[in-house]
């Protein structure tokens, strides 16, 4: 987000903080990711609770009328906020109260002591779709029943993740928005992490990391970033020696092959 939207979000969520502590905070995350569902559907109500021209008194009292009754306090008390702060454009409505669900589950992780656990499962499962196209095709399969596709991740995950993974993962399999799943995971794995104030950093190596190699590369990774930094590792043969760690945009490539490529770059340039 931009400009005037960064600043309405400031502030919505401070209003979410001050209200999600007496809420449950795996209840107010579906009921916030359905309200953004909600106003991903019906376009008319979007326009109408982002339009500028309507005063914030309007606007939080009609989504009050809507909501009040079907989802908790905490849901129609941050909802009322996001429609009354002024957005750079309608969709940054739907987007904060999606990104305010995700930051609600990880709390309630954090209060179980297992963030760390969702963090993995949602980058394992990630791996696990990119690694299966019949299974990628079966969830991202929009023709498919809602239900069908719920099952699926049940029968799938069950009892074997954490439960704010599973309903993260569903969220993002049921509401795609617009984006692949993989890129759906990313970008709540980042959210999840961020609960902390830490950077996720996606290590590609040809073997597996001892415990140790993974607390020297996380120490110095910190040490770089100024930041906590959670490790994803992900085992790659085509990896020749080396590894290389990509947090956000930055890549740190050790690997054979990334010296390949550079010489090829140089005498290509």
């Amino acid at each position: 987000m931009r400009g005037l939207s960064r600043a309405s979000l400031a502030d919505v969520e401070e209003r979410f903080n001050a209200v999600a502590g007496s809420a449950d905070l795996g209840t107010l995350s579906d009921e916030l990711f359905a309200v953004a569902d909600l106003l991903d559907r019906e376009h008319g109500l979007r326009r109408v609770l982002s339009d500028p021209a309507r005063s914030a008194e309007q606007k939080s009292s009609l989504v009050r009328s809507l909501l009040a009754g079907k989802v908790g306090e905490a849901a129609v008390a941050t909802a009322e906020a996001a429609v009354s702060a002024r957005w750079s454009r309608g969709g940054d409505l739907p987007d904060v109260l999606e990104r305010l669900g995700v930051v609600a589950a990880a709390a309630e992780a954090e209060s179980q002591s297992r963030l760390d656990e969702v963090e993995d499962e949602l980058f394992r499962f990630g791996r696990i779709v990119a690694a299966n196209p019949d299974l990628r095709r079966a969830l991202v399969d929009g023709d498919a029943p809602e239900e069908a596709r719920r099952d699926l991740l049940r029968g799938l995950l069950g009892n074997k993740v954490a439960p704010t993974s599973l309903r993260l993962i569903t969220h993002l399999v049921l509401h795609p928005r617009g984006r692949s799943l993989e890129t759906g995971l990313d970008e709540v794995g980042q959210l999840v992490a961020a609960q902390r104030q830490r950077l996720v950093a996606v290590v590609r190596s040809a073997v597996e990391l001892t415990d140790a190699q993974k607390e020297r590369l996380a120490a110095l990774l910190r040490t770089t970033y100024g930041r906590d930094v959670h490790l994803n590792v992900e085992v790659d043969k085509r990896v020749l020696g080396g590894f290389s760690v990509r947090i956000g945009d930055e890549i740190i490539d050790t690997t054979i092959v990334g010296r390949i490529e550079e010489v090829r770059r140089r005498l290509a340039g």
